[in-house]
Order: structure tokens, then C-alpha cells, then sequence
């Protein structure tokens, strides 16, 4: 927004000036903040930010849910549910991109517990892990294009591994989603894939391919801009390095 100064019996004050910007670029930009790891700044431009049209809010919604998600992951925090119920009420009707953003944040809530990351099934009610898994299949089934297939495939394998505790059962749909994000030309849906499927190449021995892939991860992350991701990776792309000397 731009300021306006307006005199007042001699006191000169600025004002917040009612502007219009195109709906899309705002949406972008949110995007590209959310990716840089300023969530909160994100959050702030998409709350001042009002629509007449019921799609745009609906939109604008969904919009602050994904960028929730996102901090909750890398930042911590817990905005996601309060954001994703709020994007239910603005919707329309059935929202597939909102139904994405359910499976991550219970997968989430499932893994930490009282501020404690704490992968496997056991403490965890197995209704509620069969559930998630049901709701991840039921995405990929249901998927309007690959590329959200590979999201959904995704989901998956990230459950097998981190909930369920079945490294066996989830390089199957790793490499599923590689394969879409790779056909559908998703940048981090690829590299999201392959820093996954490098973790079990470095638990196989296979340090060479672990290495490659990590690498190849770090590369699309940071042209996608993603500065989270990016340390994150740095900090996995140390791991191979230590154990080749």
C-alpha cells in the first residue's frame, strides 16, 4: 500500500491509501515471500487484502492456508487449521487445493507432539494414521492431473516413512512423484522427491547416488528460490561429504 500525507492543525501524518492491484500478481508475490521464508510479511499482504468476488476470497483463503502450512513446517508455528477452516467457509464448494493442504498439516500434527518431532506409529492413535493414509490414496485417485498426483504419491511416501515407520513401502511413490514432477515441469515438487529418495540411497550405502540427488535437489531448490529449503538441503548435502573424508 502507499501512503498519503494529510495535514491535520499542523501535524503532518500518513495515511494508508485504498489501492487496487491486480489479484494475481498479489497472489504471486505472497508466493515468492512465503518461499523466501517471510511468512509472516506474506500473511500480512494477504490479510489487507480484500475481494468483492466470492472466488477471489475464496482464493485469497486458500492463498493464507498454504502459506500457514508452510511456517508451520519450517517455522514451528500452528496457523495452519484456524487458515484451513476459514478457507473452508470462503469455498464455493469442494476444493481440491484446499484438500491438499489437510493430509500435510495432519501429518504434521501427528509428528509433533508437545513441541517434540516424533516419527513411527508408536503413541499415535491407528485410526488416525490409517486415516490419513486413506485421505492421501483418496487424493491420488481423485487427482484432476499428474502433477497433483505426484503430490498425492508424495504424501504418501512421506507417511509410510515418517508416520508409519515402513521405509520399505515408500521409495515406490517417491519415485512416482519424481516422475511427475519431472513430466509436469514442477520444480519443487522434484526436488521434494529426490531429497527424500536420496535419504534411502544414503541409508543403502549408496552414497554416490545419495549425493547426486541431493545435489540435484539443492540446485531446484534454490532456483525456485525456496531459501528454507535451501539450508535445509545444505545441511543434508554435509552428510555425504563427511562420509567420504
Amino acid at each position: 500500500m502507499v501512503g498519503q500525507e494529510r495535514g491535520t492543525r499542523g501535524v503532518r501524518r500518513t495515511e494508508p491509501a485504498q489501492g487496487v492491484v491486480d489479484f494475481h500478481e498479489l497472489l504471486a508475490a505472497a508466493s515468492e515471500l512465503s518461499l523466501l521464508g517471510r511468512w509472516d510479511q506474506a500473511l500480512r499482504l494477504l490479510d489487507a487484502t480484500t475481494c468483492a468476488a466470492p472466488g477471489a476470497r475464496a482464493r485469497l483463503a486458500l492463498a493464507s492456508a498454504e502459506v500457514a502450512l508452510q511456517s508451520d513446517w519450517f517455522g514451528g508455528t500452528e496457523l495452519t487449521t484456524v487458515r484451513a477452516e476459514h478457507a473452508a467457509k470462503e469455498s464455493p464448494g469442494p476444493d481440491r487445493d484446499l484438500d491438499f493442504v489437510r493430509p500435510r498439516r495432519d501429518c504434521l500434527r501427528l509428528l509433533r507432539s508437545e513441541g517434540t518431532f516424533r516419527p513411527g506409529p508408536e503413541g499415535k492413535d491407528p485410526e488416525a494414521l490409517a486415516g490419513i493414509r486413506r485421505s492421501a490414496i483418496d487424493l491420488r485417485e481423485g487427482a484432476p492431473d499428474e502433477v497433483r498426483r505426484g503430490l498425492a504419491s508424495m504424501y504418501l511416501g512421506l507417511i509410510a516413512d515418517n508416520l508409519f515407520g515402513d521405509r520399505a513401502a515408500s521409495p515406490a511413490p517417491y519415485e512416482a512423484a519424481l516422475h511427475a514432477g519431472e513430466s509436469g515441469g514442477d520444480d519443487l515438487l522434484v526436488r521434494e522427491a529426490l531429497r527424500h529418495l536420496g535419504d534411502h540411497d544414503h541409508d543403502a550405502g549408496d552414497h554416490d547416488r545419495a549425493l547426486e540427488r541431493r545435489q540435484r535437489a539443492t540446485a531446484l531448490g534454490a532456483r525456485a528460490g525456496m531459501v528454507p529449503g535451501m539450508l535445509t538441503q545444505q545441511m543434508l548435502l554435509a552428510v555425504p561429504a563427511r562420509d567420504h573424508g
